[in-house]
């Protein structure tokens, strides 16, 4: 038997979250690019890995939220933290394996892979909310809110876990910054149930704002990935040297202004 909650919530998690990979990721694929910087069936599978392991995420989802909305802040934070939790482990997991971790696109697997998450956590707060009585339009904008606002938390999560590669000229970042991120966008969608109607489309707006700022400011390091295969691009210091006035060519010398290799 179809449940109607369950395919109205399928359908916005897999629009969100499958609309997310085929524009942002896209980009990165032949046509929009000469070279296609990834495995695209690789990206696939991350997709398709990620909503089977979204499920069980879910369900620490609907238990957080049911936690917030019953005041059981203990348990509540119990949930949040086998959400945060059970997410950064399953990323560091395929990262780690020998089919996605081992090549300079796995940022892209990365966002495939959570992208999916994020679809099947907008399905579970969907049909929770269907599910239920008093359905209208302010409860439906809202969870769209939230949807989306789970989706930017998740990419941007994918981004900002990742560690540092020398030639993206980027620091900082990390798994416990994908907590802390995480934690506090999460928390703010909570609040929904905790602190009424106004604290809830308040806290998804700023939990969708900030995933979006931090995906924006990470999403550069994308067109830094050289093609699969291709040989990874020098960092910006080894760049930055390669060329370099020589003492003969220096302003006055016999062939001032001129430009030497390194040697």
């Amino acid at each position: 038997m179809v449940v109607p909650s369950l395919s109205l919530g399928a359908l916005v998690g897999v629009a969100l979250s499958g609309g997310f990979v085929y524009w942002e990721v896209g980009k990165y694929a032949t046509p929009q690019v000469p070279a296609t910087l990834f495995d695209e069936r690789r990206e696939v599978f991350a997709y398709t890995a990620g909503l089977f392991v979204g499920v069980p995420l879910a369900v620490a989802l609907v238990l957080f939220l049911d936690s917030m909305a019953n005041g059981a802040l203990p348990g509540a934070a119990i949930f949040l933290v086998a959400l945060l939790g059970g997410t950064e482990v399953a990323q560091w997991g395929l990262l780690r394996s020998r089919y996605w971790g081992h090549s300079e696109s796995s940022p892209f697997y990365a966002l495939g892979y959570r992208a999916a998450i994020g679809g099947i956590l907008a399905l579970a707060i969907v049909a929770q909310y269907l599910s239920g009585t008093g359905i209208g339009a302010t409860g439906i904008a809202l969870v769209l809110v939230q949807s989306a606002a789970i989706l930017m938390l998740e990419v941007a999560g994918a981004l900002l876990s990742l560690p540092p590669r020398p030639h993206t000229g980027r620091s900082g970042g990390g798994p416990f910054s994908g907590l802390l991120v995480g934690g506090f966008g999460f928390f703010l969608i909570g609040l929904g149930p905790l602190g009424g109607e106004a604290a809830a489309f308040g806290g998804a707006i700023v939990a969708l704002l900030g995933g979006w700022l931090i995906y924006q400011r990470l999403r550069a390091m994308l067109a830094t990935i050289p093609p699969p295969g291709a040989p990874p691009p020098a960092p910006p210091s080894e760049r930055a040297r390669t060329y370099r006035r020589t003492p003969a060519e220096a302003p006055g010398g016999p062939e001032a202004g001129g430009i030497a290799p390194l040697r």
